[in-house]
C-alpha cells in the first residue's frame, strides 16, 4: 500500500527526528539529489541543513555561497523561484551558476519572531530533473513549518 505524501508526516518527520529527517521525507519523494535549508547572512548564504540522496558527505562549494552567485537570491518573502533546466532559463542569462545548477525549486523560510526572510527550503540538482507540481506544494508547506526547528542549526 502507496501512503500519501502530506504535511502532516512532514510535521511527524520534525517532530521525531528534526530538520534532517523532515529533509529526507521530501527528498525521497522526488527524483532531484539535494534537499536543503540555506540561511541567509547578509552577503553569503550558509547551508544549515542538507539531505543528498547520494548519502555522500556535503560538498565544500556548498557550504557557504555568495548571495549574489546563488539562485537563492529570487526567492523572496512570500515568492518561490523555479526552474526545471537552467541552462535555457532566460531569466538567469549570465548568472554563474546558470547551466550548473540544472534544477532548483526553493521556497521562502520565514523569521518567526519578525516574519522576514530568514533563509530558504530547496531541492536541486546537477541534472534536468522537474519536480511534480504536488511536491512542490508540499515543500512549500514544510517551510512554514520549519522556523520552530531552526534552532538546530
Amino acid at each position: 500500500m502507496i501512503t500519501a505524501r502530506n504535511l502532516e508526516s512532514v510535521s511527524d518527520a520534525l517532530a521525531t527526528g528534526g530538520v534532517l529527517a523532515a529533509l529526507a521525507y521530501l527528498n525521497e519523494g522526488v527524483s532531484l539529489r539535494y534537499t536543503a535549508v540555506y540561511r541567509f547572512a547578509g552577503p553569503l548564504l550558509h547551508n544549515v541543513f542538507l539531505h543528498d540522496k547520494q548519502g555522500r558527505k556535503r560538498p565544500d562549494y556548498l557550504m557557504v555561497v555568495p548571495f549574489t552567485q546563488s539562485f537563492c537570491q529570487f526567492v523572496q518573502r512570500g515568492k518561490s523561484f523555479r526552474t526545471t533546466d537552467s541552462a535555457v532559463d532566460q531569466r538567469l542569462d549570465g548568472h554563474p551558476l546558470q547551466g550548473v545548477v540544472i534544477s532548483y525549486h526553493s521556497v521562502p523560510v520565514l523569521d518567526p519572531h519578525s516574519g522576514r526572510l530568514w533563509g530558504t527550503l530547496s531541492h536541486f540538482d546537477m541534472q534536468n530533473v522537474p519536480l511534480p507540481d504536488p511536491e512542490f506544494e508540499l515543500l512549500q508547506g514544510a517551510a512554514r513549518l520549519l522556523p520552530p526547528f531552526m534552532d538546530e542549526s
